[in-house]
C-alpha cells in the first residue's frame, strides 16, 4: 500500500470517530494495523474483556513475533487464569490452562508445571511469587502498567501509538475541494450547483443564468468551511486504484489446502516460546494484490500488508506463476543473439598433460573440488587426478568384487576373457559417490572420502552385455542410479541399497545413452538407441512418452545446458555423418543444426556444454567450439597436436578447464585465463617450506596497501611454514580507530622471543569430541549452535539436517554443549528427517544455507531448491516457498521482526521477504555474483551483504537504499578462486564487522565499510575455509584447508593459538579431512564446533587447567601487531 493510501486509512478513522462509529473505528484500527489505540486497550483490560483484548492485539502482533509480544500474551492469559482461580471457578481455570496457557509448555515445561500446580492450592496466594497478589482491580492495574511498557518497547508497535496530527474533518474538506474543482471544470457551471451524489463526478446541466465559475456553496457538512479552487492533480490521483483480487494466492505456501501454522518467533527472557498450535492465532487469509505497477510494494509504509496471513496452499500447477513475489530472472540462454563473450573465455591453453597408460574412454570433473578429474580407460582402469599438481591420487583396476553373486553368463564371459572397458564414469551431484559403467554387465558405485580413499559401495549386475551409460538422478528426493545397456533396457537403482526401482523397455536396439532431467516437478529420462530412436520416460510403468528420430538416425548423446533450459544432442551415424543440434522439446523437433562437424568413417563424436553459452565437440583431431546462439563454428584448437580423430572431452563446472584425451593414452588439461589463475592458486596452496626462500625483514610498507608475501615475521623453531605478513592497523598512535588504514608493520624479534605462540599438536593438549552419528556421512555444509547452547544443528551436502542435543544430568548440570558428555543424535518418534527440497534443482549446483529462529523453535533452510521451514521439535516441514530460479544462497532474520528475512540469491540479488504474507518487500541489487553472506546491525539499522564477487555492500533497513560498498583487497601474490565465498558477521558492538575470505580475515567499521585491520595467513595452511567471532567477540576462530584452526585476538588480529588437525582428528594419512565450517558456542567463549569434509562434527575446548586458548601477544609501541597463521618468533624457515 502506498503512503497516500495509508494516510487515507487515518482520514477514514478520523471520520468514523467524528461520526461516532466507535466499534467500526476499533475494527479498522485492528484490521489495518496502523494505529494502536492505547486508551481503548486500557479500557478493555480494566474491564477484563480478555477475548476482545486478544482479538484487538492480533491486528498488530502474534504471540510468537518476538519476546515482547510473547510476554504480553502470557501476562494477559496468566491474569485471566488467576482471576478464574480467585473466583474458585476451577472449570474455567482448567479451560484457560489447556486452551490458552498450554501452548507455552512445549518450550518451558517447568513454568507450565508451576502454573498447573496452582490448581491444587486452596488459595494461589500460597505460592511465594503470588503472595502479594491483591484484588482483581489492583492486579489488573499493575499488569496494565507492565503491558504498556512492553507495548512501548515492542518494535512492532513503533510509530503506531501516536495518531497523526491533522485538522478536524480532513476527509470532508478534501471531498469538498474535489467537488469544487469538478465544478470549475464544468462547461456550464451554475452559481449554486445542486450536488446530490458522490458516486459519479459532478457536472452542471445546461446554462441557465451566469456562466462565471464559482466555488461550491453547499459543502458536505455545514461545519466544513468553503474550499477555494485547487490546481489539477494530473493524470495520477493521490489514491491508487485497488487491484483486482486474483483467483488464488499468488505466492502461497506449497502445502495442502488446509492452512498450516507458520510462526517464526523470538526468544524472550521468560523462556516461553511460540504456541504449538499456531493455527489458532493466524489471522484471516487474504487474497494478495496483483503485480499492478501502480501499487507501491516497496514502500516502508506497508506495515498493514506485513501483518496479514494467507492460506499456505496453492495448486502445483501455479507454483511458477508468482508475479508478486519476484520478476522472473532470464537465463543467459534465453536472450538469444545477445551473448557477450570473448574467445578468451574458452579454455584453449594447454597447461598440463596427464599420462594415463591406456586409452581414455570417459572423464568427469568433481562437481565441488574442480581440480579433481575422474578418468576411465579401455582396460577397465579408473583414476582420480589432481590437475593442480598433476598427481594421480587414486587408481583402481577392474575386479569383480563378488564373483559368486554374478550370473552364469557373466561368469562364463569373465572366465573366457577377464578384460573389460569403461564406458562411462560420472560423479554424483554432490561428489560423494561416483559410478562406473563397464562393457560387461557390471556397474560399480564407489564412495569418495578425499585423497586416495575410494571405497567399494555397490556392485550391480545391471544389464546383459555392455552397460553403455550411467547417470545419477533424484526421482523421489532420493539419489538413484540410472543405467542403460546392450540389452535394450533402461534401469533405475537405489544408490544406497542397489535395489532395482524401475525397468523401462521399448527400444528395439541397444540403448546408447541416457539423460535424466526435470522440468518443474516432473522428473524424466531421455534415452537414445543405436538405431537413432529417442524416447522419454517418467518414473512409472506407463511406457515411453515420446518417440523421436535423431538426426541422420545417429547414435546420439543428449545434454541440457547448465541452467536446464536448453536441450542439445550430438551423434554420429553409420555413414560417419555427425550432427550437433538444439531441440525444441515441446515439439520434439530440431530447433537448430550447427555447422562445422566433419565426416568420418567410424566412432561417435563426443560433446559437452558450458556456461549456458558454449558447445564443444571432439572432432577431426581437434576441439571445436560453438556459441549456442550461432550456427557457425566459433573456433577450434588442436591443443598443440597429438589428439585422436574423435577425442573425449569434458569441461569442469565453471567452464574454466577442459580435459581432452590424447592419442598416446594421456589427457591434456586446457584452461582459460581464469583456469590458469585457479590452477596457480591450487598449486600455491600445496607448496612446502623447501620451495620458499628465506624471508627478508621489511622495515617499511611496500608500494600500495599490501606488502609482498615474503615480508617477515619470525617463526617458532618448530614451525616449518612460509611466513606471510599479516596486514593490520596500528593501535598506539593518536589517530582514531576509523582513521586506521591497513599497512604492514615491523615486528621486534627481541619482543617476539618473550611471547610464544601456543601450539596444540596432541589430543592430550585439548578436549575434543566427535558427535555420534548413525546417519549417512556427507560433508557438513552449514553448522550452528542453537541459541540456548544445548544443541548443535548441521546441514549436510545431501540436504539432510542433523540435530544433536545434550541432556541435563549429574555430569552436565547445565545441559549445554560440552566435550565431557556425548549428546544424542536427536530424531522425533516419527523417525522423519529434516530434508530440504532438492527436486527442483540439481544438488550439484546447490549452495546450502539456513537460519535459526531466536527461540530455536524453527529453522529456515535451503539446499538449492525451495526454502523450507521446519519445526525443530517435530522435524515436520511447516511450509516451503520461493522455488528457484533464482535459488537462495544465504538467509538472515531481521533482528527486530522475525517475520522479515533477507534472502541472498544465486543471481546476485537480495530479496527482503515477509514470511507471514509471502511477499517480497523489495529487491536489492549491487553485487555481480551470488550472495554468500548477510548480517544485520540493529544499532546502525543496516544490512551488510557480501558476495562471491568479494564485495561488501551496506543497505539501510529503513528504506533499503544502498549506503556504501567496498571490494576486499586481495593480497599481492594471492589469487582467489572463482567461487571463493566472502562471509560477514557483526561484532557484539554492532559496529565492527568481521569479513572472512579464503585469502584473509578483515575488520571493517560500518556503515562506511572502512577497513581497520587485515590478517593474511601463511600459504602453507591453505585457504581459510571459515571463521567466526567467539560469543563475546574477543576471539576469532579460523579454520583452514590443511585442517588446522587458528585463534586470533579480535582486537588486534594477532594469532595466539594454533590447533593442528592431529589434536582433534584420528591419524589417517590416506584421508584428507578438514573443516568446512566453524561455529562458536553462544555462551562459552572458548568452545567451538567444526563441520568436516568427512561428514563429522567435532567440538573442541581447551583443557580445564588452561581455561582458554593461549595468551595474547604483548602490545607493541609505535607499530601495530602483526602475525601469520602459526608463524611467530625469530627463526626463519629453513630451506
Amino acid at each position: 500500500m502506498s503512503s497516500l493510501s495509508r494516510e487515507l486509512v487515518f482520514l477514514i478513522l478520523q471520520f468514523l470517530d467524528e461520526e461516532k462509529f466507535k466499534d467500526t473505528v476499533h475494527k479498522l484500527e485492528q484490521e489495518s494495523g496502523f494505529f494502536f489505540n492505547l486508551r481503548y486497550f486500557e479500557e478493555m483490560v480494566t474491564n477484563g474483556e480478555w477475548d476482545e483484548v486478544e482479538k484487538y492485539l492480533s491486528g498488530f502482533t502474534k504471540v510468537d513475533d518476538n519476546r515482547y509480544s510473547m510476554k504480553i500474551f502470557f501476562e494477559i492469559r496468566k491474569q485471566k487464569y488467576l482471576e478464574a482461580l480467585d473466583k474458585r471457578d476451577r472449570t474455567k481455570a482448567v479451560e484457560i490452562l489447556v486452551k490458552d496457557l498450554k501452548v507455552f509448555s512445549a518450550f518451558n515445561e517447568e513454568l507450565f508445571k508451576e502454573i498447573t500446580h496452582l490448581l491444587t492450592l486452596e488459595n494461589f496466594r500460597e505460592n511465594e511469587q503470588l503472595s502479594k497478589y491483591g484484588d482483581t482491580k489492583s492486579a489488573r492495574g499493575i499488569m496494565l502498567a507492565e503491558l504498556k511498557k512492553l507495548i512501548e518497547a515492542n518494535p512492532l508497535f513503533r510509530d503506531k501509538l501516536q495518531f497523526p496530527t491533522f485538522k478536524n474533518s480532513r476527509l470532508r474538506t478534501l471531498i469538498n475541494q474535489s467537488l469544487n474543482w469538478q465544478h470549475q471544470l464544468c462547461k456550464n457551471p451554475r452559481p449554486n450547483p445542486d450536488i446530490k451524489t458522490l458516486f459519479v463526478d459532478h457536472s452542471c446541466g445546461q446554462p441557465n443564468g451566469a456562466r462565471a465559475p464559482s466555488p461550491v456553496t453547499n459543502p458536505l457538512m455545514s461545519a466544513v468551511p468553503k474550499a477555494g479552487g485547487f490546481p489539477p492533480l494530473g493524470a495520477h490521483g493521490p489514491f491508487q486504484p485497488t487491484p483486482a483480487a486474483l483467483p488464488t494466492s499468488l505466492a502461497g505456501w506449497m502445502a495442502n489446502p488446509t492452512p498450516v501454522p507458520h510462526p517464526v518467533a523470538s526468544a524472550g527472557p521468560i523462556g516461553l516460546t511460540a504456541p504449538n498450535n499456531a493455527a489458532a492465532i493466524l489471522k484471516r487469509p487474504r487474497t494478495p494484490p496483483t503485480n499492478n505497477p501502480a501499487l507501491d510494494y516497496q514502500s516502508a509504509d506497508s506495515e498493514h500488508v506485513l501483518k496479514r496471513s494467507r492460506p499456505f496452499a496453492m495448486p502445483d500447477e501455479q507454483v511458477n506463476n508468482l508475479p508478486v513475489t519476484i520478476l522472473p530472472v532470464p537465463y543467459a540462454g534465453q536472450t538469444h543473439g545477445q551473448s557477450s563473450y570473448s574467445l578468451d573465455d574458452l579454455p584453449k591453453t594447454v597447461v598440463m598433460t596427464l599420462s594415463q597408460g591406456s586409452a581414455v574412454k570417459s572423464m568427469d570433473f568433481h562437481p565441488v573440488q574442480q581440480i579433481l578429474l575422474l578418468v576411465g580407460t579401455n582396460i577397465g582402469d579408473i583414476m582420480v587426478w589432481e590437475v593442480g599438481s598433476g598427481e594421480k591420487i587414486a587408481h583402481k583396476t577392474f575386479k569383480v568384487w563378488d564373483l559368486s553373486a554374478c550370473s552364469m553368463p557373466l561368469q562364463a564371459s569373465l572366465a573366457n576373457d577377464y578384460t573389460v572397458s569403461v564406458n562411462r564414469v560420472v560423479w554424483s551431484p554432490d561428489g560423494a559417490l561416483f559410478g562406473v559403467a563397464y562393457s560387461k554387465h557390471i556397474v560399480h558405485i564407489y564412495s569418495y572420502h578425499g585423497g586416495d580413499d575410494l571405497r567399494n559401495r555397490l556392485e550391480i549386475e545391471a544389464h546383459a552385455g555392455s552397460v553403455n551409460d550411467l547417470a545419477f538422478s533424484y526421482p523421489n528426493k532420493q539419489l538413484s542410479v540410472v543405467t542403460c545397456g546392450e540389452d535394450r533396457v533402461i534401469k533405475v537403482w537405489d544408490a544406497a541399497s542397489g535395489a532395482k526401482q524401475h525397468t523401462f523397455e521399448g527400444h528395439e536396439a541397444p540403448v546408447y545413452s541416457i539423460c535424466p532431467h526435470h522440468k518443474e516437478n516432473i522428473q524424466f529420462i531421455f534415452s537414445t538407441a543405436t538405431d537413432g530412436k529417442i524416447k522419454a520416460w517418467l518414473y512409472d510403468n506407463m511406457g515411453s512418452r515420446v518417440d523421436y528420430n535423431a538426426p541422420g538416425q545417429s547414435s546420439t548423446a543428449m545434454q541440457y545446458s547448465a541452467d536446464g533450459t536448453r536441450l542439445f544432442s550430438c551423434g554420429t551415424n553409420k555413414e560417419g555423418e555427425s550432427f550437433l543440434v538444439e531441440w525444441n522439446e515441446s515439439e520434439g523437433a530440431v530447433k537448430r543444426t550447427y555447422f562445422g562437424l566433419g565426416k568420418r568413417p567410424v566412432g561417435v563424436v563426443q560433446f559437452d556444454t558450458t556456461k549456458n553459452r558454449f558447445l564443444a565437440a571432439g572432432d577431426e583431431f581437434s576441439v571445436k567450439f560453438w556459441d549456442m546462439d550461432n550456427l557457425n563454428l566459433l573456433t577450434s584448437t588442436p591443443a598443440d597436436g597429438g589428439l585422436p580423430p574423435s577425442p573425449c572431452i569434458r569441461f569442469n563446472k565453471e567452464g574454466t578447464l577442459l580435459a581432452v584425451s590424447t592419442d598416446d593414452n594421456g589427457v591434456k588439461i586446457l584452461a582459460n585465463s581464469d583456469g590458469v589463475r585457479f590452477l596457480r592458486t591450487v598449486e600455491n596452496r600445496s607448496f612446502d617450506a623447501s620451495r620458499v626462500a628465506p624471508a627478508a625483514i621489511v622495515k617499511a610498507p611496500s608500494v600500495g596497501p599490501f606488502g609482498s608475501n615474503n615480508a617477515t615475521i619470525g617463526t617458532t623453531i618448530g614451525d616449518r611454514a612460509a611466513p606471510v605478513a599479516a596486514i593490520v592497523g596500528t593501535n598506539n598512535d593518536a589517530r582514531t580507530l576509523a582513521d586506521i588504514k591497513p599497512r604492514i608493520t615491523d615486528e621486534s624479534a627481541e619482543k617476539s622471543r618473550i611471547w610464544k605462540l601456543t601450539e596444540i599438536n596432541e589430543p592430550s593438549q585439548c578436549r575434543s569430541l566427535r558427535l555420534p552419528d548413525s546417519l549417512t556421512a556427507m560433508r557438513v555444509s552449514r553448522l550452528i549452535y542453537t541459541n540456548s547452547g544445548v544443541a548443535i544443528l548441521a546441514l549436510a551436502s545431501n540436504a539432510v539436517h542433523k540435530l544433536w542435543k545434550w541432556q541435563r544430568n549429574d555430569r552436565n548440570v547445565t545441559g549445554k554443549a560440552t566435550t565431557s558428555v556425548a549428546p544424542q543424535l536427536w530424531q522425533p518418534s516419527s523417525g522423519i528427517l529434516m530434508t530440504n527440497d532438492i527436486s527442483d534443482t540439481n544438488p550439484e549446483d546447490a549452495v546450502p544455507c539456513f537460519a535459526l529462529s531466536k527461540n530455536d523453535s524453527y529453522v529456515m533452510s535451503a539446499s538449492g531448491g525451495k526454502i523450507s521451514l521446519f519445526n525443530m521439535m517435530t522435524f515436520k516441514t511447516m511450509t516451503t516457498f520461493m522455488p528457484p530460479p533464482p535459488a537462495a544462497t544465504f538467509l538472515a532474520f531481521h533482528p527486530q521482526d522475525n517475520n522479515i528475512i533477507a534472502i541472498g540469491m544465486d543471481d546476485s540479488s537480495i530479496q527482503i521477504y515477509n514470511v507471514r504474507v509471502d511477499e517480497v518487500k523489495t529487491k536489492l541489487k549491487g553485487h555481480q555474483k551470488r550472495i554468500t553472506g548477510l548480517a544485520f546491525s540493529h544499532t546502525l539499522n543496516v544490512l551488510v551483504s557480501s558476495g562471491a564477487d568479494s564485495q561488501l555492500c551496506v543497505w539501510s533497513t529503513d528504506g533499503w537504499e544502498k549506503q556504501a560498498s567496498k571490494f576486499l583487497q586481495i593480497p599481492n601474490g594471492r589469487a582467489a578462486s572463482p567461487h571463493a565465498e566472502t562471509r560477514v558477521q557483526f561484532h557484539l558492538d554492532q559496529i565492527h564487522l568481521l569479513a572472512v575470505h579464503e585469502t584473509q580475515i578483515a575488520i571493517f567499521e560500518a556503515p562506511k565499510v572502512e577497513c581497520l585491520k587485515q590478517w593474511v595467513p601463511r600459504e602453507a595452511s591453505g585457504p581459510i575455509t571459515h571463521a567466526t567471532y567467539s560469543c563475546d567477540s574477543q576471539s576469532i576462530y579460523v579454520s583452514f584447508e590443511d585442517g588446522s584452526v587458528g585463534v586470533l585476538t579480535a582486537s588486534t588480529l594477532r594469532l595466539r593459538c594454533r590447533i593442528s588437525p592431529a589434536a582433534y582428528l584420528p591419524p589417517n594419512p590416506s584421508l584428507r579431512v578438514f573443516p568446512l565450517v566453524i561455529a562458536a558456542h553462544p555462551s562459552d567463549p572458548n568452545q567451538f564446533a567444526l563441520g568436516l569434509t568427512d561428514g563429522g562434527v567435532q567440538i573442541v575446548e581447551p583443557l580445564e587447567s588452561e581455561g582458554k586458548w593461549g595468551t595474547s601477544p604483548p602490545a607493541e609501541n609505535g607499530a601495530g601487531p602483526s602475525t601469520t597463521s602459526g608463524v611467530t618468533g625469530s627463526e626463519a624457515p629453513q630451506r
